[in-house]
């Protein structure tokens, strides 16, 4: 069973049981655009405790906010209780919600294009808010009042921008000029959440469009304060017409700050709580700026390339090049040197611990430390291949660093 079929088939058992249900949201968006939904969302005049009654297995992810999510044939389903929302004190979830209607609960909703219903029975689309024709209009209108919508929930600001991007839609002007002036208040969501419609919008099909619209909007400049320069921001819109289709959330957020210091990214990055490998990942793309354009030596080559995150330092650098109209040459000589290097082992075991270098008559300490990483680099760059060349090289260098 695919998520569409239980879906219906949750619709089926509901209005069996003398419920209203109706598809809802983006899935019904998606479909008249032609695409495949991802998963679909009932909406229905069915309560939680009447859901939970019908339906053997579900989860009371947000009962209070009448939202439960219905298990069958391995599909999870989300099932919401027709609503309308008041006091939104912390601008984000309501204080108050009433079961409604499906017309109230559509004129409640953030954008016309996603305030649509569909009945999979009669095959009908289900509009109260004008979604259809801005759907063919290809434009992101808020639903009633500006204020309203977006004081509800200040991260429909950045929604808003996320769907431009994804669907290549215009944001209506005066949703546009409303984003223009609330923008301020962004820094109210979480930092997860928007970093969780930041990676939507870095892996949407028109992403330069939606940084363009980041930054005009003061959405940037807001959530990371090194875009209120002026030639930062010009070189982030730019950059992204320049990164390969398929991109990670990582890469993206290293073009993003490709103007900056690394330190000034990392500081601003620190409101979308990110995990430490994230962090450690877009760092390393920072930090490594103009490396692979430098004359690598064999044992620099090999370790660059074994980097987890080398194929997005080369695309982030490759970017930076073309967006800059510079050459790409010393990187098509680096792609050169590293396929010579298929089938070989780029990080090998070291010839000899720091326990057997002491044993040469090494210092314990900073010296071993010294030895080792001075003897490995010989080791890459193959100048050293055997233990016993390893045993003469140290005795070599212990000599030379005689005290």
């Amino acid at each position: 069973m695919t998520n569409k079929q239980a879906a219906i088939q949750i619709i089926r058992s509901l209005r069996k049981s003398g419920f209203e249900a109706l598809l809802a949201g983006g899935c019904v968006r998606d479909t008249l655009l032609g695409k495949e939904p991802k998963d679909y969302d009932v909406v229905t005049s069915a309560t939680p405790a009447e859901g939970c009654r019908l339906f053997r297995r579900t989860i009371k992810v947000g009962a209070k906010f009448g939202v439960i999510i219905v298990l069958m044939d391995g599909q999870q389903v989300e099932v919401a209780t027709f609503r309308v929302e008041a006091g939104y004190t912390d601008g984000r979830r309501p204080d108050k919600v009433s079961f409604t209607c499906a017309r109230e609960d559509a004129l409640r909703r953030d954008f016309t294009i996603n305030g649509m219903f569909y009945d999979p029975i009669k095959e009908e689309v289900i509009d109260y808010v004008g979604g259809r024709v801005d759907l063919k209009k290809k434009i992101i209108r808020t639903i009633g009042s500006l204020e309203e919508r977006f004081s509800e929930d200040y991260l429909r600001m950045l929604r808003a921008v996320r769907f431009a991007a994804q669907l290549d839609f215009e944001i209506e002007k005066n949703t546009l000029n409303a984003v223009k002036k609330y923008f301020g208040n962004i820094t109210k969501i979480s930092g997860e959440r928007i970093a969780m419609e930041l990676e939507s919008l870095f892996a949407a099909n028109k992403r330069a469009k939606g940084v363009k619209l980041l930054m005009a909007t003061g959405l940037a400049g807001k959530i990371f304060p090194v875009f209120k320069n002026s030639k930062t921001v010009k070189s982030a819109v730019k950059l992204f017409g320049y990164l390969p289709k398929e991109t990670t959330f990582e890469l993206s957020a290293a073009a993003l700050f490709s103007a900056c210091r690394t330190a000034d990214a990392m500081d601003n990055l620190e409101i979308l709580k990110l995990s430490r490998n994230q962090l450690k990942h877009i760092q390393f793309l920072l930090e490594k700026r103009d490396f692979l354009l430098g004359r690598l030596s064999l044992d620099q080559l090999k370790l660059i390339i074994s980097e987890p995150y080398f194929e997005d330092l080369y695309s982030l650098q490759k970017a930076i090049q073309k967006a800059g109209g510079k050459s790409i040459s010393a990187l098509l000589a680096v792609r050169k040197r590293a396929k010579s290097l298929v089938g070989k082992e780029l990080r090998p075991k070291p010839l000899l611990n720091g326990y057997e270098i002491i044993g040469l008559g090494a210092k314990p300490g900073p010296q071993v430390g010294l030895v080792s990483k001075g003897l490995y680099i010989e080791q890459l760059s193959e100048r050293v291949t055997t233990r016993q060349e390893a045993i003469n090289w140290v005795d070599s260098w212990l000599k030379k660093h005689k005290c």
